[in-house]
């Protein structure tokens, strides 16, 4: 097994394997996987900051098993920072669960490292109740990506006369998500509640097109609504995280003028390579930075 020693911020960290593919349609390795979340770090960390990430390993490539994980795994650096909280729902039935929280780069590199593809992170933060309003957007086939963006028109429609400001994102895979800052001061049933009654009006309002209905055969040909994200025990993908797909694709913030045009153009939306998330990054920065501001209360 190669091993490096590297520094990162003043870590030293030992990387393995660095050729070892982990996509293997297109060649694509564990060192090219580390080299992406060192180059969107300066974007992604704010969106991990504070809030418990858990990851989805594939230690052996994305055509092999893969493995939730939450706790913290043996031998953890004890720089890394890990929180102790409730794990409802455990398969394993544990009270709590040590969860990292992936704060600075040193630790998304050590992640990366383990294989780490994909992160998900809820809706708050350590400490606090929720401060992001999450809709997934699920698109049953043969509805897809462009499904999804004019559906996300309408809920934006929605939002935004509440008083919201939300923001679309490619989840990486075959849907989207929006998300929108709240302040931070209601309880995640509060806003799971408040999201189902907007997927339940637009479902009502587009029954041919819309679902809020979870269980799958009310999905064929429809976009579901998962109000159910917002659940506090719940995780969404966090924006940059790539995902384990054939090839290598990132959640992307989207500009509502590219939902516009993939809705109204057909055939326009898809999902980004890393190396198109990282252009789209230099050339606009981080579009979905409204989020890491406090908004409105529901």
């Amino acid at each position: 097994m190669s091993r490096i020693k590297v520094t990162v911020d003043g870590r030293e960290l030992e990387l393995s394997n660095l050729d070892k593919v982990l996509y293997p349609a297109v060649g694509f390795t564990k060192g090219e996987v580390i080299s992406y979340y060192t180059h969107i770090a300066e974007v992604m960390l704010p969106h991990l900051r504070d809030r418990p990430v858990t990851r989805i390993r594939y230690p052996n490539g994305v055509e092999a098993p893969s493995f939730f994980e939450k706790n913290a795994p043996t031998a953890t650096p004890d720089w890394v920072r890990t929180e102790t909280l409730p794990a409802p729902g455990s398969t394993k039935g544990a009270t709590t669960l040590d969860y990292i929280v992936a704060d600075d780069l040193p630790t998304l590199v050590w992640l990366a490292n383990l294989a780490a593809i994909e992160l998900h992170t809820p809706q708050w933060r350590v400490g606090h109740d929720p401060d992001l309003l999450v809709i997934d957007l699920d698109p049953g086939p043969p509805a897809g990506l462009v499904e999804c963006c004019e559906v996300a028109l309408w809920a934006r429609d929605l939002l935004v006369a509440d008083g919201l400001d939300p923001l679309p994102k490619t989840s990486g895979k075959k849907g989207m998500q929006m998300s929108c800052a709240i302040s931070g001061e209601q309880g995640a049933d509060v806003v799971s509640g408040y999201v189902r009654q907007l997927a339940e009006l637009l479902a009502k309002r587009h029954p041919a097109k819309v679902t809020a209905v979870m269980a799958r055969r009310h999905r064929p040909g429809k976009v579901f609504l998962d109000w159910s994200q917002n659940n506090a025990a719940k995780t969404t993908v966090t924006p940059y995280s790539l995902r384990a797909g054939a090839t290598p694709t990132a959640s992307a913030p989207l500009t509502w003028d590219e939902v516009a045009a993939a809705a109204w153009s057909g055939g326009a939306a898809r999902q980004l390579r890393p190396d198109e998330v990282l252009a789209r990054v230099a050339d606009q920065g981080d579009l979905w930075s409204p989020l890491l501001r406090p908004g409105p209360r529901l």
